[in-house]
């Protein structure tokens, strides 16, 4: 068997089988693949691979310039593999469990104001059609906090405009319902009724955000507008500071925590809770500035 058609089957196995999101298992597929040809290249059998030959294989992607972050991205992929060889059989334990994550810094996400989340928004340049979707995609995004992929596979017949509600796919096949605001409805309303039909022409995409040759929009698509909404605006962001500015901006506004989670899709609270260390650091740094002892 070559190291791709083992690549391939890995993947179909974390998609099938153990029912892992698509782009964790694309995650997990380049890391095994970085050690599958390390190996390779060390003449190394699969079959004989040891917790040894791991590490030695960790220290060297470490060397290489790569930082906690990536190195436990990494252990969680051979990890992945080693169960999938376990079960199939090939190796008799999973030597990959015998490694430690590194402990990760966790660095507090960026968040706008609510006035640079205005300018950002108000910066759509809204003369042509794709500008008027841009309007409700982000203007969307940022109402009900959603990630890239969840916004780009949000389905028509998900969108309950009378109750001013979407049923979200999010992460694990895991589903949300989440509301949304009246600007948010303003324009997502005038986008399907004005723009939408336009775009599409006739054709039946079930997606609701398209592009200009009326197919459903792509996450590079998305990322592409948004760097140039960043230029006109001159916020630095990236569309994943919109979720972030969304969560901050509601516990800003007196919401609980586990509503917070609940909207955001978190299977843990700990995950939200970063954000209340956004939170924190502001109200620090209001004292320093304004307490005058």
């Amino acid at each position: 068997m070559t190291i791709e058609e083992l690549l391939d089957q890995f993947y179909s196995d974390l998609i099938l089988v153990k029912r892992h999101a698509q782009k964790t298992a694309e995650t997990y597929r380049i890391s095994v693949s970085e050690f599958l040809y390390w190996l390779q290249s060390e003449r190394i059998k699969l079959s004989d691979v040891k917790a040894q030959n791991i590490t030695y294989f960790l220290v060297k992607r470490k060397t290489q310039g790569c930082n906690e972050i990536t190195i436990a991205k990494d252990i969680s992929g051979l990890r992945a593999l080693g169960d999938f060889l376990e079960r199939k059989e090939y190796w008799d334990e999973n030597v990959a469990l015998l490694l430690e994550r590194p402990k990760t810094i966790h660095a507090l996400p960026k968040v706008l104001s609510q006035e640079q989340v205005d300018a950002l928004l108000d910066s759509i340049d809204t003369s042509d059609l794709c500008g008027k979707r841009d309007s409700a995609l982000f203007e969307l995004i940022y109402s009900c906090g959603l990630r890239i992929s969840e916004a780009c596979g949000l389905l028509l017949a998900n969108v309950h405009l009378d109750e001013q509600i979407i049923l979200v796919h999010g992460k694990g096949d895991k589903e949300r319902l989440v509301p949304f605001g009246g600007r948010a409805l303003e324009k997502l309303k005038f986008y399907l009724e004005e723009v939408r039909p336009l775009l599409t022409k006739g054709k039946n995409i079930p997606e609701v955000f398209v592009n200009y040759k009326g197919e459903a929009i792509s996450r590079k698509g998305v990322w592409k507008r948004f760097k140039e909404l960043e230029a006109l605006s001159g916020v630095s962001a990236k569309v994943h500071t919109l979720r972030h500015s969304f969560a901050t901006h509601l516990l800003q506004g007196g919401a609980d925590l586990r509503s917070v989670q609940e909207l955001l899709g978190h299977s843990d609270l700990a995950t939200t809770q970063i954000y209340t260390h956004v939170t924190n650091e502001q109200l620090e740094k209001a004292h320093e500035k304004y307490f005058p002892r």
